[in-house]
């Protein structure tokens, strides 16, 4: 029989994404209609005199339409292959975000894709993905 998992996938509309599905598709141990999803994206903030210059309803609409372009495809793959997954985002620092999110959701296992950039980018400008380890304590598969 099998364990039903609360998995949480971690999406940002990029490549990476549609490999982690990818993935996700021929491993039928972390596929299945038995597990709960939920799909989720972190929105990248609008500098703050930009948001001031527009105001918060055109800023709020902007997230949601962001969210639902990078969260309708995903959520339409799974349906595809029956699956029903829920979908959330939110809008901050993506690492942070996500690894909080996958901790406070009780999740069995974070899946996300990793850009790969390499350790001098890394040390430059930092990595979503070990922003997510340094502040997540669920097990993470990272597809690359």
């Amino acid at each position: 029989m099998e364990i039903a998992l609360k998995i949480l996938l971690a999406v940002d509309g990029s490549k990476y994404t549609k490999k982690m599905l990818a993935y996700l598709a021929t491993h039928a141990e972390l596929f299945s209609p038995n597990h709960e999803y939920r799909v989720f994206t972190a929105q990248v903030p609008m500098p703050l005199r930009a948001s001031a210059v527009v105001g918060a309803d055109v800023v709020k609409n902007f997230h949601a339409e962001e969210a639902e372009r990078i969260l309708g495809p995903v959520c339409k793959f799974l349906t595809r292959h029956r699956i029903d997954a829920t979908s959330s985002w939110k809008v901050g620092a993506a690492g942070a975000l996500i690894g909080k999110f996958a901790d406070s959701g009780k999740f069995d296992l974070l899946v996300m894709g990793s850009h790969g950039h390499g350790a001098l980018v890394n040390l430059v400008i930092g990595s979503v993905t070990t922003q997510v380890l340094a502040n997540c304590r669920t097990p993470v598969l990272i597809v690359r």
